[in-house]
């Protein structure tokens, strides 16, 4: 359904849940997001846990959301719809989709990977069950829109997965689309998401083509090894020294400069740097030139027909990265820059679009179905 943003603009609530808190924000607009206001909910009783689709969990993030809208004067009916950071669902292509009764019981009984945005489905679903308004999801984190050449590793059990910061690379690839003119469906951009994991993906006239795994390949991050060596690898797991939960933890979170230098804050980093460490400085190369790297093996994934490198994230405050990126890379593409998160942004403009009838609304097909593309 169409609406004239001239005459109405459209406000979202927008719920982005983490393992101890919940990013909450409601935006108006039509076809762009405009925040109107945001707030982070600590929750000390839930601890770190990962998602467990326990009822208590999700009623006491719910509750905090709740008391928050009454806060803040948005108790009331003025909300249009309400728009959650997708889960751990099964793969599925990109897109807005219609948070529903199978979506939510998929997320809380079958979810693909433990993930704290698997409480952000079933919360939405419930808040805007209670207002008669539909509630969205956009980009999960399980979205698969690979080719079928980039499935393949060199051990069949082991095929390549998509798995990335979706949300945030097609968002930005909208954006560098739209600096270069063209619709997103037309032009080829290279999108380095890069935060305490990084995702650089090829998005081929708007499809998510290929990507390193963001937990498991590719360049080591702040906190992640990237691609190791499998030898290597195998020989910690018989070593008696880890649990199999303790070494995905060191390799997902206890990795990368975490593990070099002590601390994943690229600010403590730069201070090193400036100070003289010249180990912190080979360090922080070593990663600059790892993301070089996967941004030129992208590039070959577009056969060279690169219209730009979107380069986003908290990482992409820090000059020192930048300037050593786009050094390296420029003579593929022009470099966009749009430091910062805009998981938030990204999904209020995703349900705006969606209420205004300028993206498509899918309906979740369970995991025994297919996708609904």
């Amino acid at each position: 359904m169409n609406h004239d943003c001239a005459d109405h603009h459209h406000r979202v609530l927008v719920i982005n849940t983490g393992s101890a808190s919940t990013k909450i924000a409601v935006y108006e607009g039509c076809e762009s997001a405009h925040l109107l206001w945001s707030q982070l909910l600590e929750h000390s009783a839930v601890g770190s846990a990962l998602f467990d689709g326990t009822s208590s969990q999700l009623e006491a993030r719910a509750d905090a959301i709740l008391k928050c809208l009454a806060e803040k004067g948005e108790a009331g009916d003025g909300l249009d719809a309400v728009v959650a950071r997708g889960g751990a669902l099964r793969p599925m292509p990109g897109g807005v989709y219609l948070i529903d009764e199978a979506l939510v019981d998929d997320v809380t009984n079958r979810p693909a990977l433990q993930h704290a945005a698997n409480y952000s489905p079933p919360i939405a679903f419930r808040l805007a069950s209670e207002r008669n308004i539909p509630a969205y999801l956009l980009d999960p984190i399980t979205v698969d829109e690979f080719e079928p050449l980039a499935r393949f590793s060199g051990l069949p059990q082991v095929p390549r997965l998509s798995r990335l910061h979706a949300l945030s690379v097609r968002s930005t690839a909208r954006k560098a689309a739209e600096a270069l003119g063209h619709p997103l469906t037309e032009v080829n951009i290279i999108v380095a998401h890069l935060g305490s994991g990084i995702s650089i993906a090829a998005v081929k006239k708007g499809r998510m083509v290929d990507v390193n795994g963001a937990d498991d390949e590719g360049p080591f991050s702040p906190e992640r090894s990237g691609s190791v060596c499998a030898s290597d690898v195998a020989a910690m797991c018989f070593s008696g020294e880890f649990s199999e939960d303790d070494l995905v933890r060191k390799l997902c979170r206890r990795s990368g400069l975490l593990a070099h230098l002590g601390t994943a804050d690229a600010r403590d980093i730069e201070k090193m740097i400036q100070s003289g460490d010249t180990h912190a400085l080979v360090v922080s190369e070593a990663m600059f030139y790892g993301i070089a790297k996967e941004i030129g093996a992208m590039a070959t994934v577009l056969s060279g027909d690169v219209d730009a490198i979107a380069i986003t994230g908290g990482l992409a405050h820090w000059p020192r990265l930048v300037d050593y990126v786009t050094a390296r890379c420029k003579f593929l593409a022009p470099i966009q820059l749009y430091p910062g998160e805009n998981e938030m942004e990204a999904l209020a403009t995703g349900a705006l679009r969606a209420l205004v009838g300028l993206e498509p609304v899918k309906r979740y097909e369970p995991a025994s179905g297919g996708a609904n593309g």
